[in-house]
Protein backbone atom coordinates (compact mmCIF):
# COMPACT_ATOMS: atom_id res chain seq x y z
CA UNK A 1 0.00 0.00 0.00
CA UNK A 2 1.67 3.49 -1.44
CA UNK A 3 1.40 5.81 1.36
CA UNK A 4 1.00 9.87 1.20
CA UNK A 5 3.47 12.03 1.53
CA UNK A 6 4.13 14.03 4.18
CA UNK A 7 2.96 17.79 3.82
CA UNK A 8 5.65 20.51 3.47
CA UNK A 9 6.18 22.86 5.96
CA UNK A 10 4.11 26.37 5.94
CA UNK A 11 6.47 28.62 4.53
CA UNK A 12 8.47 26.15 2.30
CA UNK A 13 8.42 25.04 -1.57
CA UNK A 14 7.23 22.01 -1.75
CA UNK A 15 9.61 20.97 -5.06
CA UNK A 16 12.84 22.30 -2.45
CA UNK A 17 14.22 18.51 -2.35
CA UNK A 18 13.99 17.95 -6.11
CA UNK A 19 15.71 21.33 -6.72
CA UNK A 20 18.61 19.67 -4.58
CA UNK A 21 18.74 16.56 -5.28
CA UNK A 22 19.28 17.59 -9.33
CA UNK A 23 22.81 18.23 -9.18
CA UNK A 24 23.72 15.53 -7.22
CA UNK A 25 22.57 13.23 -9.60
CA UNK A 26 24.11 15.31 -12.88
CA UNK A 27 27.24 15.69 -10.99
CA UNK A 28 27.11 11.43 -10.52
CA UNK A 29 26.94 10.72 -14.06
CA UNK A 30 29.10 13.12 -14.91
CA UNK A 31 32.00 11.47 -12.86
CA UNK A 32 30.85 7.42 -13.04
CA UNK A 33 29.78 7.99 -16.64
CA UNK A 34 31.74 7.54 -20.36
CA UNK A 35 32.91 10.78 -22.27
CA UNK A 36 30.06 12.00 -23.71
CA UNK A 37 29.70 13.26 -27.24
CA UNK A 38 29.40 17.64 -27.07
CA UNK A 39 26.74 19.87 -28.42
CA UNK A 40 27.25 20.86 -31.90
CA UNK A 41 29.61 23.98 -32.04
CA UNK A 42 28.08 27.37 -32.50
CA UNK A 43 29.65 28.30 -35.53
CA UNK A 44 30.51 31.47 -37.28
CA UNK A 45 28.62 34.94 -36.15
CA UNK A 46 30.74 36.40 -39.58
CA UNK A 47 28.58 33.96 -41.69
CA UNK A 48 25.40 33.93 -39.95
CA UNK A 49 25.15 37.77 -40.14
CA UNK A 50 25.27 37.30 -43.83
CA UNK A 51 22.09 37.45 -45.91
CA UNK A 52 20.27 34.38 -47.19
CA UNK A 53 21.29 35.58 -50.89
CA UNK A 54 25.20 36.25 -50.03
CA UNK A 55 25.54 33.26 -47.60
CA UNK A 56 24.59 30.76 -50.45
CA UNK A 57 26.85 32.99 -52.96
CA UNK A 58 29.83 32.20 -50.30
CA UNK A 59 28.75 28.21 -49.78
CA UNK A 60 28.67 27.68 -53.59
CA UNK A 61 32.44 29.80 -54.18
CA UNK A 62 34.01 27.37 -51.37
CA UNK A 63 32.08 24.49 -52.42
CA UNK A 64 32.24 24.76 -55.98
CA UNK A 65 35.83 25.28 -55.33
CA UNK A 66 36.40 22.30 -53.41
CA UNK A 67 34.78 19.75 -55.77
CA UNK A 68 36.56 21.09 -59.08
CA UNK A 69 39.88 20.83 -57.18
CA UNK A 70 39.02 17.00 -56.54
CA UNK A 71 37.29 16.61 -60.16
CA UNK A 72 40.24 17.50 -61.88
CA UNK A 73 41.89 14.54 -60.46
CA UNK A 74 39.62 12.60 -62.18
CA UNK A 75 39.40 14.36 -65.39
CA UNK A 76 43.12 14.43 -65.30
CA UNK A 77 42.96 10.49 -65.07
CA UNK A 78 40.84 10.04 -67.69
CA UNK A 79 43.30 12.15 -69.74
CA UNK A 80 46.02 9.93 -69.00
CA UNK A 81 44.24 6.13 -69.04
CA UNK A 82 42.78 6.93 -72.18
CA UNK A 83 46.40 8.02 -74.15
CA UNK A 84 45.58 11.79 -74.32
CA UNK A 85 48.15 13.36 -72.44
CA UNK A 86 49.13 14.85 -75.91
CA UNK A 87 46.23 15.00 -77.64
CA UNK A 88 46.80 18.61 -77.90
CA UNK A 89 50.53 19.23 -79.00
CA UNK A 90 50.99 22.13 -77.33
CA UNK A 91 50.07 24.75 -74.49
CA UNK A 92 48.13 27.12 -74.47
CA UNK A 93 47.08 26.40 -77.88
CA UNK A 94 45.84 23.09 -78.72
CA UNK A 95 47.83 23.00 -81.75
CA UNK A 96 50.43 25.92 -83.15
CA UNK A 97 47.64 28.91 -84.24
CA UNK A 98 44.59 26.58 -83.64
CA UNK A 99 42.72 27.41 -79.46
CA UNK A 100 40.75 24.50 -79.59
CA UNK A 101 40.56 21.28 -81.01
CA UNK A 102 39.39 19.55 -84.34
CA UNK A 103 38.72 16.68 -85.27
CA UNK A 104 40.99 14.17 -87.23
CA UNK A 105 40.69 10.57 -88.35
CA UNK A 106 44.78 9.73 -86.84
CA UNK A 107 44.09 11.61 -83.27
CA UNK A 108 40.47 10.88 -82.81
CA UNK A 109 38.73 12.05 -79.86
CA UNK A 110 41.81 12.30 -77.92
CA UNK A 111 42.72 16.55 -78.62
CA UNK A 112 39.03 16.66 -77.23
CA UNK A 113 39.56 14.89 -73.85
CA UNK A 114 42.58 16.68 -73.27
CA UNK A 115 40.98 19.80 -74.03
CA UNK A 116 38.61 19.26 -71.99
CA UNK A 117 40.65 18.69 -68.59
CA UNK A 118 42.21 22.26 -69.73
CA UNK A 119 38.86 23.70 -69.72
CA UNK A 120 38.24 22.54 -65.87
CA UNK A 121 40.98 24.61 -64.80
CA UNK A 122 39.62 27.68 -66.26
CA UNK A 123 36.56 26.88 -64.50
CA UNK A 124 38.88 26.09 -61.39
CA UNK A 125 40.24 29.38 -61.75
CA UNK A 126 36.82 31.48 -61.57
CA UNK A 127 35.90 29.45 -58.39
CA UNK A 128 39.37 30.24 -56.69
CA UNK A 129 38.85 33.89 -57.81
CA UNK A 130 35.61 33.55 -56.59
CA UNK A 131 36.40 32.42 -52.70
CA UNK A 132 39.11 35.08 -52.39
CA UNK A 133 36.60 37.77 -53.82
CA UNK A 134 34.06 36.74 -51.74
CA UNK A 135 36.46 36.57 -48.59
CA UNK A 136 37.43 40.26 -49.15
CA UNK A 137 34.11 41.40 -49.58
CA UNK A 138 31.84 39.27 -46.80
CA UNK A 139 34.48 37.20 -44.78
CA UNK A 140 37.26 40.30 -43.10
CA UNK A 141 35.98 39.41 -39.80
CA UNK A 142 37.10 35.88 -39.95
CA UNK A 143 40.47 36.62 -38.97
CA UNK A 144 44.20 37.58 -41.11
CA UNK A 145 44.59 34.06 -41.25
CA UNK A 146 41.73 33.05 -43.20
CA UNK A 147 41.88 35.74 -45.81
CA UNK A 148 45.76 34.96 -46.19
CA UNK A 149 44.72 31.21 -47.09
CA UNK A 150 41.87 32.10 -49.16
CA UNK A 151 44.76 33.26 -51.66
CA UNK A 152 46.44 30.14 -52.15
CA UNK A 153 44.11 28.70 -54.31
CA UNK A 154 44.03 30.92 -57.16
CA UNK A 155 48.02 31.11 -56.73
CA UNK A 156 48.29 27.63 -56.84
CA UNK A 157 45.28 26.95 -59.31
CA UNK A 158 47.66 29.67 -61.58
CA UNK A 159 50.84 27.75 -60.56
CA UNK A 160 49.32 24.02 -62.22
CA UNK A 161 48.07 25.90 -65.05
CA UNK A 162 51.57 26.47 -65.79
CA UNK A 163 52.96 23.20 -64.67
CA UNK A 164 50.65 21.43 -66.98
CA UNK A 165 51.51 23.01 -69.96
CA UNK A 166 54.98 21.95 -68.98
CA UNK A 167 53.67 18.30 -68.48
CA UNK A 168 52.90 18.53 -72.31
CA UNK A 169 56.24 20.19 -73.43
CA UNK A 170 58.09 17.57 -71.64
CA UNK A 171 55.83 14.96 -73.48
CA UNK A 172 54.33 13.71 -70.12
CA UNK A 173 57.54 13.03 -68.38
CA UNK A 174 56.60 11.50 -65.06
CA UNK A 175 58.85 13.80 -63.23
CA UNK A 176 56.54 16.66 -63.90
CA UNK A 177 53.49 15.06 -64.24
CA UNK A 178 53.97 13.40 -60.32
CA UNK A 179 54.86 16.70 -58.92
CA UNK A 180 51.27 17.95 -60.99
CA UNK A 181 49.43 15.75 -59.16
CA UNK A 182 50.85 16.11 -55.51
CA UNK A 183 49.94 20.04 -56.45
CA UNK A 184 46.28 19.50 -57.08
CA UNK A 185 46.66 16.78 -53.54
CA UNK A 186 47.69 20.47 -51.94
CA UNK A 187 44.84 22.20 -53.30
CA UNK A 188 42.36 20.10 -52.01
CA UNK A 189 44.07 20.18 -48.53
CA UNK A 190 43.76 24.08 -48.52
CA UNK A 191 39.88 24.00 -49.98
CA UNK A 192 38.90 21.50 -47.22
CA UNK A 193 40.58 23.97 -44.11
CA UNK A 194 38.74 26.38 -45.90
CA UNK A 195 35.64 25.35 -45.71
CA UNK A 196 35.90 24.25 -41.77
CA UNK A 197 37.09 27.48 -41.17
CA UNK A 198 34.31 28.96 -43.03
CA UNK A 199 31.56 27.24 -40.90
CA UNK A 200 33.84 27.23 -37.22
CA UNK A 201 34.07 30.40 -35.37
CA UNK A 202 36.13 33.21 -35.94
CA UNK A 203 38.36 33.94 -33.07
CA UNK A 204 41.70 32.54 -32.62
CA UNK A 205 42.62 28.99 -33.15
CA UNK A 206 42.63 26.86 -30.14
CA UNK A 207 42.83 23.30 -29.86
CA UNK A 208 39.57 20.79 -29.69
CA UNK A 209 41.23 17.65 -28.69
CA UNK A 210 43.46 16.64 -25.68
CA UNK A 211 47.22 17.92 -26.01
CA UNK A 212 47.93 14.32 -26.20
CA UNK A 213 46.22 13.35 -29.52
CA UNK A 214 47.92 16.32 -31.80
CA UNK A 215 51.19 14.28 -32.42
CA UNK A 216 48.74 11.55 -33.40
CA UNK A 217 46.50 13.53 -35.53
CA UNK A 218 49.86 14.92 -37.72
CA UNK A 219 51.47 11.64 -37.42
CA UNK A 220 48.12 10.82 -39.40
CA UNK A 221 48.92 13.83 -42.09
CA UNK A 222 52.59 12.96 -42.24
CA UNK A 223 51.74 8.75 -43.46
CA UNK A 224 48.95 9.63 -45.80
CA UNK A 225 51.36 12.45 -47.30
CA UNK A 226 53.63 9.69 -47.86
CA UNK A 227 51.04 7.21 -49.20
CA UNK A 228 50.11 10.08 -51.60
CA UNK A 229 53.55 10.14 -52.59
CA UNK A 230 54.32 6.32 -53.05
CA UNK A 231 51.46 6.10 -55.12
CA UNK A 232 52.47 8.67 -57.47
CA UNK A 233 55.77 6.78 -57.63
CA UNK A 234 53.70 3.70 -58.82
CA UNK A 235 51.85 5.36 -60.78
CA UNK A 236 55.16 6.92 -62.64
CA UNK A 237 56.35 3.43 -63.32
CA UNK A 238 53.60 1.69 -64.36
CA UNK A 239 51.72 1.45 -67.68
CA UNK A 240 49.56 4.06 -67.74
CA UNK A 241 52.01 7.26 -68.92
CA UNK A 242 49.16 9.05 -70.68
CA UNK A 243 50.62 8.84 -74.23
CA UNK A 244 49.47 5.27 -75.66
CA UNK A 245 52.53 5.56 -78.57
CA UNK A 246 56.11 6.79 -77.01
CA UNK A 247 55.35 6.42 -72.88
CA UNK A 248 58.20 7.75 -70.79
CA UNK A 249 58.27 6.10 -67.19
CA UNK A 250 60.16 6.47 -63.88
CA UNK A 251 63.04 3.48 -64.07
CA UNK A 252 61.84 1.88 -61.21
CA UNK A 253 59.83 -1.55 -60.20
CA UNK A 254 56.55 -1.07 -60.16
CA UNK A 255 56.84 -4.06 -57.77
CA UNK A 256 58.57 -3.19 -55.68
CA UNK A 257 57.19 0.25 -55.71
CA UNK A 258 53.67 -1.33 -54.81
CA UNK A 259 54.82 -3.00 -52.12
CA UNK A 260 56.18 -0.26 -50.42
CA UNK A 261 53.11 2.35 -51.08
CA UNK A 262 51.32 -0.99 -49.54
CA UNK A 263 53.83 -0.71 -46.44
CA UNK A 264 52.75 2.87 -46.31
CA UNK A 265 49.05 1.86 -46.55
CA UNK A 266 49.28 -0.40 -43.52
CA UNK A 267 50.75 2.24 -41.14
CA UNK A 268 48.20 4.47 -42.09
CA UNK A 269 45.90 2.16 -41.21
CA UNK A 270 47.40 1.41 -37.75
CA UNK A 271 47.47 5.19 -37.26
CA UNK A 272 43.67 5.47 -38.04
CA UNK A 273 42.49 2.49 -35.61
CA UNK A 274 44.40 4.86 -33.12
CA UNK A 275 43.04 8.36 -33.71
CA UNK A 276 39.72 6.29 -34.18
CA UNK A 277 39.83 4.69 -30.69
CA UNK A 278 41.12 7.91 -29.15
CA UNK A 279 38.31 10.32 -30.44
CA UNK A 280 36.12 7.57 -28.73
CA UNK A 281 37.96 7.42 -25.53
CA UNK A 282 38.57 10.79 -24.80
CA UNK A 283 36.29 13.87 -25.07
CA UNK A 284 36.24 15.22 -28.36
CA UNK A 285 33.83 16.92 -30.93
CA UNK A 286 31.26 15.27 -32.61
CA UNK A 287 32.82 15.77 -36.08
CA UNK A 288 36.12 14.75 -35.27
CA UNK A 289 34.28 11.29 -34.55
CA UNK A 290 32.44 11.66 -37.42
CA UNK A 291 34.92 12.26 -39.82
CA UNK A 292 37.49 9.23 -38.35
CA UNK A 293 34.97 7.58 -39.19
CA UNK A 294 34.13 8.31 -42.66
CA UNK A 295 37.48 8.49 -43.64
CA UNK A 296 38.32 4.76 -42.44
CA UNK A 297 35.38 3.92 -44.64
CA UNK A 298 37.03 5.58 -47.46
CA UNK A 299 40.65 4.14 -46.98
CA UNK A 300 38.85 0.85 -46.76
CA UNK A 301 37.57 1.20 -50.10
CA UNK A 302 40.68 2.56 -51.37
CA UNK A 303 42.60 -0.31 -50.11
CA UNK A 304 40.32 -2.60 -51.63
CA UNK A 305 40.54 -0.79 -55.05
CA UNK A 306 44.00 -0.92 -54.51
CA UNK A 307 44.63 -4.71 -54.37
CA UNK A 308 42.23 -5.44 -56.84
CA UNK A 309 43.54 -3.17 -59.28
CA UNK A 310 47.31 -4.60 -58.42
CA UNK A 311 46.05 -8.13 -58.63
CA UNK A 312 43.96 -7.59 -61.96
CA UNK A 313 46.92 -6.02 -64.00
CA UNK A 314 45.83 -1.91 -63.43
CA UNK A 315 42.30 -1.98 -65.67
CA UNK A 316 41.90 1.55 -66.68
CA UNK A 317 38.30 1.64 -64.48
CA UNK A 318 39.45 0.53 -61.61
CA UNK A 319 42.80 2.61 -61.64
CA UNK A 320 40.23 5.76 -62.51
CA UNK A 321 37.89 4.71 -59.23
CA UNK A 322 41.61 3.98 -57.34
CA UNK A 323 42.74 8.06 -58.35
CA UNK A 324 38.89 9.45 -57.24
CA UNK A 325 39.64 7.64 -53.89
CA UNK A 326 42.81 9.38 -53.16
CA UNK A 327 41.23 12.88 -54.04
CA UNK A 328 38.52 11.73 -51.10
CA UNK A 329 41.19 10.33 -49.20
CA UNK A 330 42.73 13.78 -49.57
CA UNK A 331 39.98 15.34 -48.27
CA UNK A 332 38.77 13.51 -45.81
CA UNK A 333 42.34 12.91 -44.24
CA UNK A 334 42.77 17.10 -44.18
CA UNK A 335 38.70 17.18 -42.35
CA UNK A 336 40.20 14.56 -39.70
CA UNK A 337 43.24 16.60 -39.02
CA UNK A 338 41.21 19.81 -38.50
CA UNK A 339 38.60 18.66 -36.06
CA UNK A 340 41.71 18.58 -33.50
CA UNK A 341 41.32 22.78 -33.74
CA UNK A 342 38.40 25.20 -33.36
CA UNK A 343 37.87 29.07 -33.78
CA UNK A 344 35.30 29.39 -31.76
CA UNK A 345 35.00 31.59 -28.17
CA UNK A 346 36.15 28.98 -25.45
CA UNK A 347 32.87 30.29 -23.83
CA UNK A 348 30.82 29.15 -26.64
CA UNK A 349 32.68 25.30 -26.26
CA UNK A 350 31.20 23.08 -24.03
CA UNK A 351 33.18 23.03 -21.03
CA UNK A 352 34.13 19.44 -20.74
CA UNK A 353 35.70 19.64 -24.11
CA UNK A 354 37.33 23.15 -23.34
CA UNK A 355 38.57 21.59 -20.22
CA UNK A 356 40.07 18.37 -21.94
CA UNK A 357 41.62 19.88 -24.71
CA UNK A 358 42.98 23.08 -22.62
CA UNK A 359 42.21 23.09 -18.76
CA UNK A 360 44.28 26.18 -18.67
CA UNK A 361 42.24 28.09 -22.01
CA UNK A 362 40.02 30.03 -20.12
CA UNK A 363 40.89 30.57 -16.11
CA UNK A 364 37.67 31.48 -13.64
CA UNK A 365 36.43 34.73 -14.12
CA UNK A 366 39.32 35.12 -16.83
CA UNK A 367 37.71 37.40 -20.35
CA UNK A 368 38.52 35.30 -23.19
CA UNK A 369 40.84 37.23 -25.26
CA UNK A 370 41.18 37.16 -29.14
CA UNK A 371 44.84 37.70 -30.91
CA UNK A 372 45.26 36.98 -34.60
CA UNK A 373 43.53 34.50 -36.16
Amino acid sequence: MTSASPAAPAGSSASAPESTAAPAVAASSAVSGPPTSPPAAPGSPVLADLSPGVRRLVQIAFWGNLLCQMGIIVTGGVVRLTGSGLGCSTWPNCEPGQFTPQYTPAMGIHPFIEFGNRTLTGVLTVFALAVLLVTLRWLRGKGRGFVALSVWPLVLTLVQAVLGGITVWMDLHPGVVGPHFLGSVALIAISVVLLVRLYDGDERRRRAVPRALVPLLWALAAVAAVVLLLGTVVTGSGPHSGDAENPVRLPLDPRMMSWLHADAVMLFCGLLIGVLVAVHLVVAPVAARRAARILLLVTVLQAILGYTQYFTDLPELLVGLHLAGAALFTATVTWVVATGWTWNRATDLDPAVRDAADPAALPAGAPDETDAR
